[in-house]
C-alpha cells in the first residue's frame, strides 16, 4: 500500500491480515486527487469531520516520488495540527494515553514527508498491537510500473497471495496473477460503528478517532468490522 498520514481502519485491517507490508513509497504522489490519503487524513469534530493536512513542496507538471516529497514548512502545521487534535479530543476517555505517545512528533521540525508519516503510524502500530513486519519498495529495485510492478513486488518478496484494495479489481490483471502462481484477493472493509465523542457516527476517520475513544479496546474493535477477502 502507499503510506498514509493517520491511516483509517481498514488500512490497518489490511495489514493485520498479511504477512507482510510493502510500503510503495518510490512511486509517485498524486497531487490534487480526491482520493489520495498519502498526507492528509480526516478527525471528527463536533461539527462532523474535517481535514488535517501535511503540506508539502510540489512543481507544476513534475511527478514527485513519495519517498522524496518535502514537507512544505518546518514547525507550523505540527501546531495546527496538534491543536486540532486536542481540540476534538481532549475529553476522549483515553486522549492522554494516545497523546503522550504522538506529541514527540509534533513537537519537532520535519523536512521529508515519507519520515512523518514512518513516525506517525510507528506509534499507532504500536498503540494498536500490530507487529507486522514492513519492507520499502524503494528498497526492492523493482523497476517495472503500474499493475506489472504490483506483481512484480510480490514475486521479489516471494509472496504466494496478495491482498489488494477494492479499487484493484479496476486495474489489477487477474491472469498475469495467475501466470506468477500468486493468488489474488481484495479486500472489502466494512466499517465498523462504535461510540464517538459527538452525536452522531462519522465513517472512515483517521484511527486516532477510535484509539482515543477506545484504547485498549481498539484493535477488537477495528477486527470486528464486517470483512469480506
Amino acid at each position: 500500500m502507499q503510506p498514509a498520514y493517520l491511516p483509517w481502519l481498514g488500512y490497518f485491517d489490511r495489514v493485520l491480515r498479511s504477512d507482510l507490508l510493502i510500503t510503495l513509497d518510490h512511486v509517485a504522489i498524486s497531487v490534487g486527487d480526491r482520493n489520495q490519503f498519502v498526507n492528509r487524513n480526516r478527525i471528527r469534530t463536533a461539527q462532523g469531520w474535517c481535514w488535517l493536512t501535511v503540506p508539502i513542496r510540489h512543481s507544476k507538471g513534475i511527478r514527485q516520488p513519495i519517498n522524496q516529497v518535502e514537507v512544505a514548512d518546518t514547525m507550523r502545521w505540527q501546531v495546527k495540527h496538534w491543536r486540532s487534535i486536542e481540540a476534538c479530543y481532549r475529553r476522549a476517555p483515553y486522549f492522554d494515553l494516545v497523546a503522550s505517545a504522538l506529541w514527540p512528533i509534533y513537537d519537532r521540525p520535519w523536512t521529508n514527508l515519507l519520515e512523518v508519516i514512518e513516525a506517525v503510524n510507528g506509534v499507532l502500530f504500536q498503540q494498536l498491537g500490530i507487529t507486522v513486519p514492513t519492507r520499502s519498495s524503494a528498497e526492492m529495485n523493482v523497476e517495472s510500473v503500474k499493475a506489472d510492478l504490483v506483481v512484480d513486488l510480490c514475486k521479489a518478496a516471494g509472496a504466494s497471495r496478495y491482498i489488494s484494495g477494492p479499487f484493484g479489481r479496476d486495474y489489477l490483471d487477474q491472469t498475469a496473477f495467475e501466470n506468477a502462481n500468486i493468488e489474488l484477493s481484495f479486500h472489502d472493509y466494512r466499517h465498523p460503528t462504535y461510540p464517538q465523542l459527538f452525536p452522531g457516527f462519522e465513517p472512515f476517520m483517521s484511527v486516532i478517532d477510535l484509539l482515543f475513544n477506545h484504547g485498549p479496546e481498539s484493535l477488537d474493535i477495528l477486527r470486528n468490522g464486517e470483512n469480506t477477502i
